[in-house]
């Protein structure tokens, strides 16, 4: 299916992808690729790993909450 329409990019840089664009990527995550001197707008399937180069480390969930309830502590009785 083929498409064109023309959309106002707003002064923040935003646009409003038309209801039939939205109906054809079945998401509402996208992955917006600029490869020569075009750019597309493809369907972002999953989001595993998207955030992996800000990682140093995993650090299990149970962990982070251990962590942060002492540091609470910690700033509660105004130690350091």
């Amino acid at each position: 299916m083929a498409f064109e329409k023309i959309v106002k990019i707003s002064s923040k840089g935003r646009i409003t992808l038309p209801k039939a664009v939205r109906d054809l990527l079945k998401t509402d995550m996208v992955r917006i690729v600029a490869e020569d001197n075009k750019i597309r707008i493809e369907p972002a399937e999953e989001l595993d790993g998207s955030l992996n180069r800000y990682a140093k480390q995993y650090v299990p969930l149970a962990k982070v909450r251990q962590q942060v309830s002492g540091q609470v502590r910690r700033d509660k009785s105004g130690g350091s």
